[in-house]
C-alpha cells in the first residue's frame, strides 16, 4: 500500500486539481509538521482519505481577542504521545516539535523528548503482543541524532528518536524540519530495520502489508 507523507512546504503537484488522479492509491496520508491548516484539509476532502500529522515549531493559529488558538485540521487525528492503529491496519505513532531554541510552541528540550518517547511504550508492547510487532510508522518533526539533522540548535537531531529507531525498529520514521535545498542532502538512511526519511515537501511511500504473527492474517 502507499502512503502520501507530507511536510513543512506546500506542492503543488498536491494544491492542484490532479491530485485524486496523481494519489488515487493512497489510503492514508501523513504530516510531519509546519504546514497551513487548508493544505492538509484539502488533501484529506480531495482524497477521501484519514490525515494523522504532528505539530511542527511553526505554529498555526487565530487571533481570540487577548489570546490566540491554536488550530487542528478539521478531522485529523494528532498523533504526539498517541500510538494509532489505522484502518488499513498500519500501526503509527509520533512526537511533535523539536528542541527548544526560543521558547517558541512545540519545543522542547533533549530530556523532554525522552519522557515523550518513554510514554508511547506501554502501547506497544501492547502492538507487540496484539499484532506480533511494536509499530510499522513513526512519524516526527525533528529527525533522530545525527542523521539528517544539523549543528545549529534549532536543527539538532533528537537522541531519543534515535534510540526509540534502534530498539523498536518500525518499518520507517517519517520526518520533516530540515529543509532540503540541493540534491545532495541526505533523506533516505536505513539504521537496522527503520527506513528514516526526510519528507520535505513530500513523499509517496510504499509498505508492505504486515501479517499479525499470532493469526497468519494480513493486517
Amino acid at each position: 500500500m502507499k502512503v502520501l507523507a507530507v511536510s513543512d512546504i506546500e506542492v503543488g503537484v498536491i494544491y492542484s486539481t490532479t491530485i485524486r488522479e496523481r494519489f488515487k492509491d493512497a489510503p492514508l496520508a501523513v504530516s510531519c509538521g509546519d504546514l497551513p491548516l487548508d493544505y492538509l484539509e484539502y488533501i484529506m476532502s480531495s482524497l477521501n482519505i484519514p490525515l494523522y500529522f504532528v505539530f511542527g515549531n511553526h505554529a498555526h493559529t487565530i487571533d481570540k481577542g487577548e489570546k490566540e488558538k491554536e488550530l487542528i485540521p478539521l478531522g485529523a487525528r494528532n498523533l504526539d504521545g498517541r500510538v494509532y492503529r489505522d484502518e488499513t491496519g498500519l500501526l503509527l505513532a509520533g512526537v511533535e516539535g523539536c528542541l527548544q531554541y526560543n521558547f517558541g510552541p512545540h519545543q522542547y528540550s533533549q530530556g523532554d523528548m525522552w519522557f515523550k518517547v518513554f510514554g508511547l511504550i506501554p502501547m506497544l508492547i501492547y502492538n507487540r503482543l496484539r499484532y506480533g510487532r511494536y509499530l510499522d510508522i513513526f512519524v516526527t518533526h525533528a529527525p533522530p541524532w545525527k542523521i539528517h539533522d544539523q549543528p545549529d540548535l534549532p536543527h539538532r537531531g533528537i537522541k531519543a528518536f534515535r534510540w526509540f529507531d534502534q530498539v523498536f525498529q518500525p518499518s520507517f520514521h517519517l520526518h520533516g524540519h530540515i529543509h532540503v535545498y540541493h540534491n545532495k542532502t541526505p533523506r533516505d538512511t536505513l539504521m537496522k530495520g527503520t527506513r528514516i526519511l526526510n519528507v520535505f515537501g513530500y513523499k509517496e511511500i510504499e509498505i508492505q502489508e504486515r501479517k499479525n504473527k499470532r493469526s497468519g492474517k494480513k493486517k
